[in-house]
């Protein structure tokens, strides 16, 4: 069978189901989301809030929190989840760090994620462009507390991930995105172990900064699926565990199986929690940036209050 006739087969789009209750939002009309709209368009940069479709744009917007997505609109790959259009990326704007700074100067953000597409055609996969919005950002919002979600950086992730942790960003986050039996129909560009020595490498180059990870549960997965990657990322050393239900952007993306309870992401939480995480967001609604700010807030006080109990420990 040769590609073309592999490419023509592909299963006609799925109708959406449709939501609970627990997890419909109000469309955004705040003047605060009209005013943080009004400046990413000013300044030129892209949102992963509104490329990915997140839902939770209006109450983030509406408090002036966006997360900005360097190198671009568009991804070198096609996950089955994602909606972030795919294509030839344009050539990288060596004005984004100074307009993403200036962005977070006027926005007067006390924490800011940044994101990026995939981009696979770059000798560095985008890293120096990370470095560049780090640096950048120190040296026009020293007091802003700098959070990053990177790609995998696929066959390049050694110096990429040096590159950025000399860097020294506050939060390190890359999603694992999926339990590994989903991977080939899911996630096929990316691989769960290259992910998860990704992470282990920015603990063992710099272990003061947090390490954060991030799956999606609706997807097929099973719970004790969802239980051994949380092991997998506590043997990785990763701080911080988000957990929010997938959501299918348009009918072409991979079909919702399930939507997940509140009272079962609870219980996740819980587990999680007893497994060691410093920090656990899990809920219908949550994804990687979603209040940001304040569980960062949190984790950095929950270390602060371990390495005082060590202290207290090794003092008695």
């Amino acid at each position: 069978m040769n590609a073309m006739t592999e490419i023509s087969r592909i299963d006609p789009p799925q109708p959406r189901q449709r939501k609970p209750d627990w997890i419909r939002v109000k469309a955004p009309t705040s003047p605060g989301y009209i005013e943080t709209k009004k400046l990413m368009r000013e300044k030129g940069l892209a949102t992963v809030c509104e490329e990915a479709a997140c839902p939770n744009i209006g109450e983030c917007w509406s408090k002036k929190h966006a997360t900005v997505m360097i190198l671009g609109d568009t991804c070198t790959r096609a996950c089955a989840f994602c909606n972030v259009k795919t294509g030839m990326p344009r050539k990288v704007d060596p004005l984004e760090p100074m307009h993403l700074a200036e962005a977070a100067a006027e926005m007067g953000l006390e924490h800011i994620v940044i994101t990026s597409v995939d981009r696979d055609d770059l000798p560095d996969g985008g890293a120096s462009q990370f470095v560049k919005v780090i640096n950048e950002l120190r040296r026009t919002t020293p007091n802003t507390t700098i959070e990053i979600l990177t790609p995998d950086f696929r066959n390049k992730h050694e110096a990429a991930v040096a590159a950025i942790v000399e860097a020294r960003p506050d939060v390190y986050n890359h999603n694992l995105e999926t339990v590994p039996r989903l991977y080939p129909t899911i996630r096929p560009g990316a691989r769960y172990y290259a992910s998860l020595r990704l992470l282990e490498m920015v603990k063992r180059l710099d272990p003061s900064i947090f390490t954060k990870s991030g799956i999606m549960v609706g997807l097929g997965e099973e719970r004790l699926e969802v239980h051994q990657v949380m092991d997998d990322m506590r043997s990785a050393d990763i701080d911080f565990l988000t957990m929010g239900q997938y959501l299918q952007p348009t009918p072409k993306h991979a079909k919702v199986m399930d939507f997940v309870t509140p009272q079962t992401f609870n219980a996740y939480a819980a587990i999680a929690r007893a497994k060691g995480f410093l920090q656990v967001a899990a809920s219908p609604l949550t994804r990687s940036s979603y209040h940001a700010g304040k569980d960062f807030a949190e984790m950095r006080a929950a270390r602060e209050a371990q390495l005082a109990k060590k202290v207290a420990n090794a003092n008695a």
